[in-house]
């Protein structure tokens, strides 16, 4: 009935024909994976029309169309009520699951809080856990030089759990070192296991009372109902309520320690010097804290919105930075040449810092990447590469959705083709419409990439001019070598058109008020850990075959993340893995 409803809007667009007369085609998009994603937009342009048990779906990656929808006129296309409801269900009041004057008003905060100057304090927190990291994995290696196959999505994963609880909430988890993880840190690993309850959280919000929801989830819930749904909906409330009071304790512990007056500036520089004796770090709890304080009353934030703005931080952090790990390390085994250029960035790097601090040579030191500083290690240019190049061709959010509150129109930097096959360089779309924003295929544009858009290439980036800005897009240097490199093509930029990503012309972390604020640090923690590996390590793919003479392929499945698994008949194509031959580096490996 709501499908018949909804044939009396029409979006005059072109797309492929539906596959399923009540579900659309839309769920292809989520199945097929990425290819399909790719192949759909190369046949139908920037703009494509999707249907789906809700009427008509724009799948949209067109540069100007998608300035329009995240920065021009965002005020008009907002993100649908699954989105806000489930992310305010589950992490509180945090910017995921906020709206406009309350959004704005955390933004306002939260902008200075990941500023560059506060990611230069942060990194001496990061680097102690990729050093522990690699430690780790060296110490399951063979001490003749020989391979070892080690599966490195767990490890990469309780890296990037230790360096969101360390860092954001400055709390050490040490799930590098712990044989088992404690029941806050495990809730955070599992929570979006069951993120697939989303669909139903609307819907009850919506209807009910918030002691009618309280009565409905007890139901849910109750032990002595056994089906597959109301166990999973059962760890899916324990889950969140652990993840809950993980934080609410952390935070409670967070603005006590804050609002214990001081007796004396003095007192505050030896325990400031105190806590770097101690080991114990600046983190992001402190900086939100103390800037909210010293805003202005109808400023700040109240406990419940910055207990939302932790939950969301140390969630966001997680699985995608875990994901993007996984992509690099495993592209870096796959191309040992590239390792080799990167590693070998990486030593001259620190040689010519170590030299520079304290005349000692580059093996006289543990951890050596000490002597990297922030902005040495955000400028290493092959690395900087290297993760751009990861994160534009495998953003670990695919796609992001919108929905329309007023009829308008979307202008196109490409014409596409309508419904009847004629060339259209705007669409009209209308109210409760739904964008799909195509994160994957837009950083896939051949358009703007140019005819390799779909190979890595990480020596793409080093044609870039200049120095990097903030947001990790290229400008010009001072002076006169400016104007000789000014000419010099940009990634991502053609005719002076650029897509609104935040972020080095790409969409990986979108554009607009409503972009990830935490690409910095996302950025930071990935060059800190994969230098600290490849600096030590080589990596290279599974050779060796089974009992069965079956040789490990690993195959990345498109769902909500790139999620990895063996392929079969070496794996079940189902549990998620990097299983990856390592060995000690060898000076051979620094050759390229």
């Amino acid at each position: 009935m709501f499908r018949a409803s909804s044939r009396k809007y029409n979006i005059d667009l072109d797309g492929p024909k539906e596959s399923h007369w009540l579900a659309g085609n839309i769920r292809q998009v989520f199945e097929c994976g990425l290819d399909y994603c790719v192949q759909m937009a190369e046949q139908y342009g920037g703009a494509v029309k999707l249907t789906s048990l809700y009427g008509e779906v724009v799948y949209l990656s067109d540069p100007l169309a998608l300035y329009h929808v995240t920065v021009k006129d965002q005020h008009v296309f907002e993100e649908p009520d699954v989105f806000i409801m489930n992310n305010k269900a589950i992490f509180g009041d945090g910017l995921i699951a906020t709206i406009g004057e309350q959004h704005r008003k955390q933004r306002k905060l939260l902008n200075p809080v990941f500023s560059i100057s506060n990611m230069r304090e942060l990194l001496p927190t990061l680097q102690p856990i990729a050093h522990k990291l690699t430690s780790v994995v060296m110490s399951k290696l063979p001490s003749d030089g020989s391979y070892r196959e080690i599966d490195m999505l767990p490890l990469l994963s309780r890296s990037a759990l230790d360096g969101v609880c360390q860092a954001i909430l400055g709390y050490p988890s040490n799930t590098l070192e712990a044989a088992e993880n404690n029941e806050y840190t495990e809730a955070l690993r599992k929570i979006r296991h069951r993120m697939y309850l989303r669909p139903i959280v609307p819907m009850v919000m919506r209807n009910f009372s918030s002691y009618w929801i309280k009565k409905l989830v007890d139901l849910l819930t109750t032990p002595w109902i056994h089906t597959e749904f109301t166990e999973d909906a059962r760890e899916f409330r324990r889950i969140v309520e652990l993840m809950d009071s993980g934080s609410k304790k952390a935070f409670a512990e967070k603005k006590a320690a804050l609002e214990t007056p001081a007796t004396s500036s003095s007192t505050d520089v030896q325990s400031e010097a105190n806590d770097i004796k101690s080991g114990r770090r600046k983190d992001m709890m402190d900086i939100m804290l103390k800037a909210n304080s010293a805003s202005s009353s109808s400023e700040q934030l109240t406990d419940a919105e910055l207990l939302g703005q932790m939950n969301v931080m140390v969630f966001a952090g997680l699985d995608t930075t875990t994901s993007a790990l996984s992509r690099c390390i495993y592209l870096l085994a796959k191309n040992p040449l590239t390792q080799a250029r990167l590693r070998s960035e990486i030593r001259d790097a620190i040689k010519s810092m170590s030299l520079a601090q304290d005349n000692s040579s580059f093996s006289e030191h543990d951890n050596p990447l000490l002597h990297l500083s922030y902005d040495a290690l955000i400028n290493l240019p092959f690395l900087d590469g290297v993760v751009k190049e990861t994160l534009r061709l495998y953003p670990s959010l695919s796609h992001m959705s919108r929905k329309v509150l007023k009829p308008t129109t979307l202008p196109l930097q490409f014409p596409v083709r309508s419904s009847s096959g004629a060339e259209i360089s705007s669409i009209e779309v209308h109210e409760k419409a739904l964008i799909v924003i195509s994160i994957l295929v837009a950083n896939r544009n051949r358009a703007m990439w140019g005819d390799d858009a779909n190979e890595w290439k990480p020596e793409r980036w080093l044609s870039s001019p200049g120095k990097k800005d903030g947001s990790g897009t290229a400008v010009p240097s001072d002076g006169a070598e400016a104007s000789s490199k000014l000419s010099a093509p940009i990634p991502g930029v053609k005719d002076g058109t650029r897509y609104p990503g935040v972020y080095s012309n790409m969409m990986t972390f979108l554009g607009g008020s409503r972009s990830c604020i935490g690409f910095k640090f996302a950025e930071m923690e990935m060059k800190e850990i994969i230098a600290a590996l490849v600096l030590r390590l080589h990596f290279v793919l599974p050779t060796d075959p089974d009992a069965n003479g079956h040789v490990k392929e690993i195959q990345w499945k498109l769902k909500a993340f790139h999620t990895p698994v063996v392929k079969p008949p070496a794996g079940d194509g189902e549990s998620p893995a990097v299983p990856l031959n390592v060995r000690l580096v060898q000076e051979e490996d620094f050759k390229w």
